[in-house]
């Protein structure tokens, strides 16, 4: 007896006397992630009346072998490391170890030579050893130094941005040169399971021109702006989406829009919002669409959403404002090298906020 008032995924709970008419049911085992009637998205666990024998299905990330040099990946439910052998460190072993860490207040430690190590300082440090105290209001980004780690900043996940968002942010590069090259601005998202289903947001560079994609689980939705105009020292963007459509608009050019493909309308992203680039040392760790080559160069500042159009724009994060990490951001038009003085002939280069 089955009741033609609702819907039921995986299997029907069905009576007894339906298993000696019908033989024997079998209920789906795998996962399910996106389900829609109509034009109508549901969401498969909030709104679920009943169910039994569901749980959470995550492609476990150690099923992509991220960890190098002989590391061992282990992972649960949330998160995920690598436990490195004794000669190697960093979040995929894939380093050397600093026979001795002369870092601060949790700054990573890694060597440029036998002799030579760098620090990358955690956000709101700064100095050759991570030791000094910054106030950060409008944040600078290195870009990706040269163990491939990008600068950035991470905030709480962006609530409610499901069907309807506004972002609103200003941006100034630090050149004009590799600054406009393949460069990520800020990205939310994760990898669906399997070959499809990546659902992300994402803004960069890329060829002097800005990159705006969306992917809502069923095809990518991407505008690419007119190029730059580099007599302006100071560059503004405007971008939404409202269901499938999206659209951008930059500096005074004209606004461009776009529709996802497929039929999903809303973006179910779970992760942080990263700002100038992301944690993960490999891009290939992240979904298909954010694989610029870089970080950001250059100051971002006055970064501002809004989920809908009733309401007011705020800045991310927890509280307002705060971000929830970073790596070697600097201040803006703050130079650590004017703290430094090299001796010997040296010469002090800049890296977000390490010398």
């Amino acid at each position: 007896q089955i009741n033609f008032g609702s819907i039921f995924l995986g299997k029907v709970p069905v009576h007894e006397e339906v298993h000696r008419c019908a033989g024997q049911i079998y209920g789906y085992k795998g996962c399910i992630r996106d389900f829609q009637v109509n034009h109508k998205e549901l969401f498969i666990i909030e709104e679920a009346l009943e169910g039994r024998n569901v749980e959470n299905c995550n492609v476990p990330i150690c099923d992509y072998h991220p960890c190098h040099n002989g590391g061992t990946c282990t992972s649960d439910e949330e998160n995920w490391y690598c436990e490195c052998p004794k000669l190697y460190t960093g979040k995929l072993c894939q380093f050397a170890t600093c026979d001795e860490n002369p870092c601060g207040n949790g700054a990573t430690c890694f060597p440029k030579s036998k002799r030579d190590a760098a620090c990358l300082c955690p956000y709101g440090r700064s100095g050759i050893l991570c030791s000094d105290a910054i106030n950060i209001t409008q944040p600078s980004f290195s870009g990706t130094d040269v163990f491939g780690y990008t600068s950035f900043l991470a905030y709480s996940t962006i609530p409610h941005i499901t069907f309807y968002y506004e972002f609103r942010l200003k941006f100034q590069l630090a050149n004009h040169h590799s600054a406009l090259q393949d460069n990520l601005i800020f990205f939310t998202g994760q990898k669906g399971q399997g070959l499809n289903g990546d659902d992300f947001l994402e803004l960069g560079l890329r060829n002097g021109r800005v990159v705006y994609s969306y992917n809502l689980g069923s095809g990518t939705a991407t505008i690419i702006s007119k190029p730059l105009d580099l007599t302006l020292n100071i560059h503004v963007i405007h971008l939404g989406r409202n269901l499938q459509k999206g659209w951008l608009k930059v500096d005074d050019q004209k606004n461009k829009t776009v529709t996802s493909p497929g039929r999903l309308v809303g973006l179910n992203v779970f992760s942080q919002f990263y700002l100038g680039g992301y944690r993960e040392y490999t891009p290939e760790l992240l979904p298909k669409g954010p694989r610029f080559k870089n970080g950001f160069q250059g100051c971002i500042f006055d970064v501002q959403v809004r989920t809908s159009l009733n309401k007011g724009f705020k800045s991310p994060g927890t509280p307002e404002g705060h971000p929830n990490a970073g790596r070697s951001v600097g201040q803006c038009k703050d130079s650590p090298c004017s703290l430094i003085k090299c001796r010997n002939g040296g010469k002090c280069i800049e890296s977000g906020s390490t010398v």
